[in-house]
C-alpha cells in the first residue's frame, strides 16, 4: 500500500523543510511548493490525499482559491496555517471549509495528530458557507496561544446547535464570545437575546425567562412575551447562571429536556428553538456540592465548555487591544492619538483585575482627561498609581492575597522602570516586598495575642527567638496587657 500524499504549500522556505522532515519521517510522501499555482495544478489533476497551505503566498490567497479546491476536490481535507493569527481568520477558515485551522508558531505533534486524524475520516460533512460582511469588524482581539484556542473552539461551533458554557473571570469578554457564537454560526438572521440572571429580581426570572400572562401575578396587566419566545430560531444567552435560583433552574432544565414551556400562569404550550449559551464567573461545580446548582442541569448547560483566560495571563494582547480600543474611538468622532512602547510596557505589568473591561474603560479616560497626541510612559504610571491609591483600602476585600500581592509588585516595578528607564536599577525588591508583608504580619498577631510572644511564634509557625529577632528588625512595639484583678 502506498504512502499517503501530503501538498504542502507554503513561501517560507525554513517552514516548509521542517514540515517535509517530519511528515516524511512520520511516512508520508510530501510534495512541497512554495506557490499557489503549483499547488492548483497538482489539486486540479487529482493528485494527492491531503492539502497543508499557509494563506498568504506570493502569487495569491489561499482563501480565494477554496471554493474552486473544494469544487473540485470536495472530499480532499484542507489544513490552512496562518501567522495573521485573527479570531476572523479562525472563522474565514471554518468558512471555506477547511478541515483545521493552524495559527503560527504550531507545535509539530500537533500538525501530526491532525494530518492523522483528517486521513482517517474518509468523508468530513459540508459546512455551509457564510460571507462575512465586514471583514475587519473583529468582535474578539489578540494574537496570543490562550486566545488562539479559543478562536479554533469557536470556528468549531459556529455550524452547530451545541449548548456552550462560558467561563471566566468578570471583564473578560463572555458576552461578546457569546455573540460572536451567534453572528458568525447559523442562526445569525435570527435574534440574539442575553438576560443577566444577577440583574433580575429573583421572583421575576421565570417571568422574564418564559413570559407570563395578563393577571398571572400582582402588576401583571398584559400580556408579556418572555425572552424565550423573543429569542425564538436565535440564540439565548444566560449570563451569571449561576445566580439562577433553584425553581427557575427545574424549568429551564424541562424546557432543555422537552423543548417546550408555559408562560407564568399560562396553561398553552409554546414550542422553543433557541441556542443555549451560558456564562459564568463562578464555580459550578462547587455550587453543586453546596447544593446551589443543579447537577442535571449543569450537564445540559456544559456540553461544550470554553473559559476564557484572565487578561494577566494573555498580556501579549494588551498592545492589540489598545489599538483596537483607540481605533473604535476615532470612528466615534474622537481625537486620533497613539500610545508609546513604553506605555505599553507599563500596561504589561498590570494585574488588571478587572480584565479587558478596565484597560478598555483606562484608554477611554486617558483620550479623554489628555491632550497629548501620544500617550507617554509618565502618563501611564500615573494613572495606574491613582488607579492603586484609589483601591489600597479594600484589597483585601476584593482581592485574595496572591492577587494583592501581585498588584502591588506591579505597581513598584512599573515606578522603577518608569524612574530608570534603560538605566541600570538597584533595588532589592524582594527585602522590600518581604518588608512590606512580614512586618503587619507580626505586629497584628502580636496584638491579636495581647503581646504574647510564646503564643504568636506558635500561631506564625516561628521560632521564639527567630520572633524576637523580627521584632527588632522591623522596630515592632509590643503593647503591654494588664491582667484584670
Amino acid at each position: 500500500m502506498s504512502a499517503p500524499i501530503i501538498l504542502l504549500a507554503d513561501d517560507d522556505d525554513a517552514i516548509r523543510m521542517v514540515l517535509n522532515q517530519m511528515l516524511t519521517r512520520a511516512g508520508y510522501e510530501v510534495r512541497p511548493t512554495g506557490n499557489l499555482s503549483t499547488m492548483w495544478n497538482w489539486v486540479s489533476r487529482g493528485e494527492g490525499d491531503l492539502l497543508i497551505s499557509d494563506v498568504m503566498m506570493p502569487d495569491g490567497n489561499a482563501f480565494d482559491l477554496m471554493p474552486k479546491i473544494k469544487s473540485a476536490r470536495p472530499d480532499l481535507p484542507v489544513i490552512i496555517m496562518s501567522a495573521q493569527n485573527t479570531f476572523m481568520t479562525a472563522i474565514r477558515a471554518s468558512e471555506e471549509g477547511a478541515y483545521e485551522y493552524l495559527p503560527k508558531p504550531f507545535d509539530i505533534d500537533e500538525v501530526l495528530s491532525i494530518v492523522s486524524r483528517a486521513l482517517s475520516e474518509v468523508e468530513r460533512p459540508k459546512k455551509d458557507k457564510a460571507a462575512t460582511e465586514n471583514k475587519d469588524n473583529m468582535p474578539l482581539v489578540g494574537r496570543s496561544p490562550a486566545m488562539q484556542e479559543i478562536y479554533r473552539s469557536l470556528a468549531r461551533l459556529m455550524q452547530t446547535d451545541l449548548s456552550v458554557m462560558i467561563s471566566g473571570e468578570s471583564g473578560t469578554g463572555k458576552e461578546l464570545v457569546a455573540k460572536a457564537l451567534h453572528d458568525y454560526g447559523k442562526r445569525k438572521n435570527r435574534p440574539f437575546i442575553a438576560i443577566n440572571m444577577a440583574a433580575i429580581p429573583k421572583d421575576l426570572i421565570e417571568a422574564e425567562l418564559f413570559g407570563h400572562e395578563k393577571g398571572a401575578f400582582t402588576g401583571a396587566t398584559s400580556r408579556s412575551m418572555g425572552r424565550f419566545e423573543q429569542a425564538d430560531g436565535g440564540t439565548l444567552f444566560l449570563d451569571e447562571i449561576g445566580d439562577m435560583p433553584m425553581e427557575a433552574q427545574t424549568r429551564l432544565l424541562r424546557v432543555l429536556q422537552d423543548g417546550e414551556f408555559t408562560m407564568v400562569g399560562g396553561r398553552n404550550l409554546i414550542k422553543s428553538d433557541v441556542r443555549i449559551v451560558a456564562a459564568t464567573h463562578q464555580d459550578l461545580q462547587q455550587m453543586i456540592i453546596q447544593g446551589q446548582f443543579r447537577e442535571d442541569l449543569y450537564y445540559r448547560l456544559n456540553v461544550v465548555p470554553i473559559s476564557l483566560p484572565p487578561l494577566r495571563d494573555r498580556k501579549e494582547d494588551i498592545a492589540d487591544l489598545v489599538s483596537h480600543f483607540m481605533r473604535e474611538m476615532r470612528q466615534e468622532g474622537e481625537p486620533v492619538k497613539s500610545i508609546s512602547q513604553k506605555a505599553i510596557e507599563l500596561l504589561q505589568l498590570h494585574s488588571w483585575p478587572g480584565n479587558v473591561r478596565e484597560l478598555e474603560n483606562m484608554v477611554m479616560r486617558l483620550n479623554a482627561l489628555y491632550a497629548d497626541e501620544t500617550i507617554s510612559a509618565e502618563i501611564i504610571s500615573l494613572e495606574l498609581n491613582r488607579n492603586e491609591n484609589h483601591s489600597e483600602n479594600s484589597l483585601s476585600d476584593n482581592l485574595d492575597l496572591g492577587s494583592a500581592v501581585e498588584k502591588y509588585i506591579a505597581g513598584l516595578l512599573a515606578r522603577l522602570l518608569n524612574e530608570y528607564g534603560d538605566e541600570q536599577i538597584e533595588a532589592n525588591i524582594y527585602q522590600t516586598v518581604l518588608d512590606k508583608f512580614e512586618a503587619p504580619l507580626i505586629a497584628m498577631t502580636l496584638n491579636s495575642c495581647k503581646g504574647n510572644q510564646i503564643k504568636a511564634s506558635k500561631i506564625l509557625g516561628l521560632n521564639r527567638n527567630t520572633l524576637r529577632k523580627k521584632i527588632r528588625a522591623h522596630d515592632i512595639e509590643i503593647t503591654k496587657y494588664s491582667r484584670r484583678k
